[in-house]
């Protein structure tokens, strides 16, 4: 048979990167991990297709020349997804869909042909056995999890390589917390779930095979969830197998109880680790106490960020305001909190209740869902009805926005960062479009934006102060650029209710 594989867009958010990808020549920041994984999964001897619609146009032949066409995304594709789903059945060709979006949502999407559901290890063979004796069922769904090892190595092949700012690998699934706003226990389970090592370096072996020398993205949503086996056998694999490589930083997600483990940190570093995105959420202890987020409750929040810096890893941090407990000094507290932390990437969002956690039931039961969810929890919206009342969380959660993301604020945040940011042992080698990024970033951050005072400034402090840390001073002048015209263009603007 022949199978085209379909990623949807991904709107224009703060995490789409679009506004930075232009300044290295990339179409999008990273590749859809989730589909040729799945690809590989199908028989070896169909024709397979990748069509990522980020990268590159889906056109009406793309569609007619396959049998069965394959649809996976997140929420936040939701729009883009819709529309390729109407363009298939307009062409009269049958849809499989899965992942994410499909998982949580099935009753909005009973117009598509099959959907195959859950772990796609779990119920797609069963649906392509029904498939090869003709008697294909509507929904398919498993019982319980599978094991990540038996995952088949992602399809590398399908993808154009140089589109992307940064390839992708998943090492463990589930989450030992239980944050009552996080649908990934609902989805993938408490325990985590893990790849053993030697199969991790087989996929780095892949990807390096083809060429690839800059960042790659660990997907777990907290890749730490087992440390023993970290510090025991992925670690120590990690740092035997970049002996004899170039290039190839890692980046993560996290709890911040990574901070509480010194030889963790140091072995992550010297693996290749530069970043990890931590779920800070809150200042505030009644508001982590609220959403279960023990990890991080009855700690210095402040000092772990800066043990994390000091190690060489820079920190990502996520915030939410509108929790119940929130009065109106959250606002300033959470201002205050990220200038004073150095987190330069700081995603702000209005709390958001996610089908299938225990805060959308929670306030499903009270009445107080407002809308679907958006899929973007950095667009300025929210689809619960706060208690705070709306007016007042729309304000709060524009005035943090407005003081954190302005030039003077975020620069100086930029040289917080930096002055505790232990310099990177292990760089990505430079290539062209980086190496013209440089030039590119003097030119619209230099002379054209509005910030070109604040980005001098911190280019001349930072060669004097910090000169190995020069590119990553550009880089978040970069990401600086973008997340102010994302503010600009859906948060700024946005109107009061």
């Amino acid at each position: 048979m022949k199978i085209l594989f379909i990623y949807p867009e991904f709107p224009d958010t703060f995490w789409s990167f679009t506004h930075a990808l232009s300044f290295i020549g990339k179409k999008a920041a990273f590749p859809p991990l989730g589909l040729i994984t799945v690809a590989a999964l199908v028989p070896e001897n169909w024709e397979k297709r990748l069509k990522d619609t980020n990268v590159e146009r889906l056109k009406d032949k793309d569609i007619a020349w396959a049998d069965l066409v394959f649809i996976g995304g997140m929420a936040v594709q939701r729009t883009s997804t819709r529309q390729i789903i109407d363009r298939c059945k307009t062409l009269n060709v049958t849809v499989v869909a899965g992942g994410p979006l499909f998982t949580c949502e099935p009753e909005a999407f009973m117009d598509v042909d099959h959907l195959v559901l859950d772990e796609a290890e779990l119920t797609l063979p069963e649906f392509l056995s029904d498939l090869g004796n003709g008697r294909v069922k509507k929904i398919y769904r498993a019982d319980g999890f599978c094991d990540p090892d038996d995952t088949p190595v992602p399809l590398w092949g399908l993808l154009n390589m140089k589109r992307y700012a940064s390839m992708s690998l998943q090492f463990s699934r589930g989450c030992p917390f239980n944050c009552d706003f996080c649908n990934v226990t609902a989805l993938f389970g408490h325990i985590p779930r893990l790849k053993k090592a030697d199969r991790i370096i087989l996929e780095l072996d892949h990807i390096y095979a083809a060429g690839w020398r800059g960042s790659i993205f660990f997907v777990d949503d907290n890749f730490i969830g087992n440390k023993g086996y970290l510090k025991k056998h992925l670690l120590p694999a990690l740092i035997d197998w970049r002996k004899d490589k170039k290039g190839c930083v890692f980046f993560t997600e996290s709890s911040i109880n990574l901070a509480d483990d010194p030889e963790l940190l140091d072995m992550m570093v010297k693996a290749g680790f530069d970043s990890v995105f931590i779920g800070i959420e809150s200042p505030d202890e009644v508001s982590l106490a609220e959403c279960h987020k023990i990890q991080n409750k009855n700690r210095n929040l402040l000092e772990s960020v800066g043990i994390i810096h000091r190690s060489g890893m820079q920190v990502m941090g996520g915030f939410i305001v509108g929790f119940d407990s929130d009065g109106p000094s959250i606002f300033q507290r959470q201002i205050d909190f990220i200038q004073k932390s150095g987190i330069v990437t700081a995603m702000v969002g209005m709390l958001q209740a996610i089908p299938g956690t225990r805060l959308f039931d929670r306030l499903q039961q009270e009445s107080r869902v407002a809308q679907s969810f958006s899929g973007d929890n950095v667009n300025g919206t929210t689809n619960i009805i706060p208690k705070m009342g709306m007016d007042n969380l729309l304000n709060g959660y524009q005035a943090i926005m407005k003081q954190i993301y302005q030039p003077k604020n975020y620069y100086r945040r930029i040289r917080t960062l930096l002055l505790e940011l232990k310099a990177p042992e292990i760089v990505a080698p430079i290539d062209f479009q980086r190496f013209l990024s440089f030039f590119r970033a003097g030119l619209r951050l230099g002379v054209f934006g509005k910030e070109r005072f604040h980005y001098w400034n911190l280019i001349a402090w930072t060669l004097v102060r910090k000169p190995k840390l020069v590119p990553t001073a550009i880089t978040l002048s970069i990401y600086g650029y973008h997340y102010r015209k994302i503010c600009e263009r859906y948060i700024f603007e946005k109107k009061r209710v």
